[in-house]
């Protein structure tokens, strides 16, 4: 059956679905037909058509559409006067601000990669990310020059140093473009690392226009759109999705070069926007602020993002009268994507059955313990059934014609071949590993239930650090958790630490009688730990690796830790000696 013949059967609501879907098939399938037309020709194109339309805002600095063009174009002639082409790579440095945008656009123009190197990043770890590249240059805001002390080889610019102004904006001639078509790598996005030390993911001129019109298409963007985006610029989401969707269509993007809560919906207000993206615990630290005349007094017509959970999503969506959510699943290497555009309250998405060949994603068994999808006696992998978690993976099909299905690895091969699943259902075939773990519903919704390594196994049950942490968050007092696995001598699998942020009246006899009637008593965490806030990546994800390697030594922890003591039905204030006796076995866990 077509798409057409489809909506021909369908509800209002189901019809709405499938012209969605509909859009972004469209607005995609003219991407591989033309394939030296690059992102940067759309904003040409845009600058043609609409000079003067703005395109970048901020407080900081504004493109218009004839701005942004003319700025990229002084960003390739400066690359192409330093030798710059395919196979070289340049790190970028900096802060949200329209003018990111532009250099990167200039200069992958001329063939060459820009690695969007994650702010938040110092010493050996910062100087890992950009190794993982080996950069030809490196492009760095003033702030950040003091960073880089470490030793390399590339060449080093301040970036108001870089006497970009003797450039000309002009149009490019033709004796000054370079042949770059789709297939070139543009970019490398860094993966968060928060499994491990980030990676570098391949990301081709293909990708960024799939991503772009596909989400235009999905959020049905506009001209008359303005997005505010505080997401961080070398985030595949609030550096290409958020941008780029709302570019493609002539609307306009308010880049705020970091996220304040309290100051979320007065910038919105401010700006004018009717589209805003979110990412991760973003909507609950907006829930968590004061009431405001602004939160509902906006032109807000959807917001978009990722990891809305469940618990909040209805009291987000009516508290500030948010007309459509537009929750979605992606990773920045991945070749799986699903879209909730139903709506429906704390499902990641679906693909519809008439679009399941193009985009094939399913659940196989996934051991904890191994951390390793089950195979059968012939070797093959086995599909979880309706309700049952296992992990997502994603069918690499070498297709031209879509992007999204490609894996296009790292900058490393062997990390690469890690995500790869082969002989998974028959002999020869390959998989992309998503390491997340969901389920998925009878009408085929999927719901996140944990990445792989964050569930762990106590006492012969699995247990989701996503489904314990929402279970705590629902109790008033508390704010933000981040529950993980602790080791304890003698006992095998991990048992569960909390560590939290909460309310100084909190009552813990209370909260503890509300966590038995949430949840069963394997996944109650047995060690709570308590601070002011915790410590998250620039895109809202907890750091877990080194909170679990501390474990619940009381006397190697400033923070106040409690044990949950089953047989005195009450939370007790860890001590050193109490914390011997549990090493020891002398109490009952």
């Amino acid at each position: 059956m077509s798409i057409a013949q489809c909506e021909t059967t369908r509800t209002p609501s189901s019809r709405g679905s499938s012209r969605a879907w509909l859009r972004a098939l469209e607005l995609t399938a003219p991407i591989p037909k033309n394939p030296e037309r690059l992102l940067s020709s759309v904003i040409e194109e845009w600058a043609e058509k609409s000079p003067d339309a703005p395109a970048l805002l901020s407080s900081r600095e504004c493109f218009t559409f004839s701005g942004l063009a003319g700025r990229a174009n002084q960003y390739t002639r400066w690359a192409l006067q330093h030798g710059l082409g395919k196979g070289d790579t340049v790190c970028l440095l900096m802060p949200n601000r329209p003018e990111y945008m532009a250099i990167w656009l200039g200069i992958t123009r001329t063939g060459c990669s820009v690695a969007l190197v994650n702010t938040n990043l110092t010493g050996g770890s910062l100087a890992h990310s950009m190794s993982l590249v080996a950069p030809k240059h490196i492009i760095a805001a003033a702030e950040f020059v003091d960073r880089l002390h470490f030793g390399s080889a590339a060449g080093f610019w301040v970036h108001c140093q870089m006497g970009i102004e003797q450039y000309s904006p002009e149009k490019l001639a033709h004796s000054e473009r370079r042949r770059v078509t789709i297939e070139d790598r543009a970019l490398y996005i860094y993966t968060s690392g928060t499994t491990g030390l980030p990676k570098a993911a391949n990301i081709s001129h293909a990708r960024l226009m799939q991503w772009s019109h596909w989400f235009a298409g999905m959020m049905e963007t506009n001209p008359g759109d303005r997005l505010y985006n505080c997401l961080p610029m070398y985030h595949s989401v609030g550096g290409i999705v958020a941008t780029g969707a709302v570019l493609v269509a002539g609307g306009s993007v308010v880049v705020r070069e970091s996220f304040s809560a309290s100051q979320f919906w007065h910038d919105i207000v401010q700006w004018d926007c009717t589209l805003f993206q979110y990412i991760g615990e973003l909507c609950r630290y907006v829930s968590k602020t004061a009431e405001s005349p602004c939160e509902t007094a906006h032109r807000i017509r959807m917001c978009c993002g990722n990891g809305l959970r469940p618990d909040i999503w209805n009291s987000f969506k009516s508290r500030f009268s948010i007309p459509r959510i537009l929750e979605f699943y992606a990773s920045t290497e991945g070749n799986v994507s699903m879209f909730n555009v139903e709506g429906k309250p704390g499902a990641i998405g679906r693909t519809p059955a008439y679009l399941a060949h193009r985009f094939p994603a399913t659940l196989v068994r996934f051991d904890v313990e191994t951390e390793q999808p089950v195979r059968n006696e012939r070797g093959f992998c086995v599909r979880a059934a309706a309700n049952e978690t296992g992990e997502t993976i994603g069918r690499i099909v070498d297709d031209a014609s879509n992007a999204g299905n490609r894996f296009e690895g790292y900058s490393s091969s062997e990390e690469s071949e890690k995500k790869i699943l082969r002989d998974v259902f028959e002999p020869g075939d390959a998989w992309f590993r998503t390491g997340d773990l969901m389920r998925r519903d009878e009408q085929g919704y999927f719901y996140f239930v944990d990445r792989i390594g964050d569930t762990y196994r106590w006492k012969g049950e699995n247990v989701s650090t996503t489904e314990v942490s929402e279970a705590i968050c629902a109790f008033p007092g508390i704010q933000q958790a981040n529950v993980y696995g602790v080791s304890v001598p003698g006992f095998d699998g991990r048992a569960g630490m909390a560590m939290i942020v909460c309310s100084d009246d909190l009552d813990l006899a209370d909260f503890r009688r509300q966590l038995c009637h949430r949840l069963p008593e394997y996944a109650h965490p047995l060690f709570w730990r308590v601070r002011g806030e915790l410590d998250m990546t620039a895109t809202f994800k907890y750091t877990k690796n080194h909170l679990a390697q501390e474990g619940f030594d009381p006397s190697a922890i400033d923070d106040v830790i409690y044990f949950n003591d089953r047989q005195r039905a009450a939370f007790v204030r860890l001590d050193e000696e109490l914390y011997k006796r549990l090493r020891t076995g002398e109490v009952r866990l």
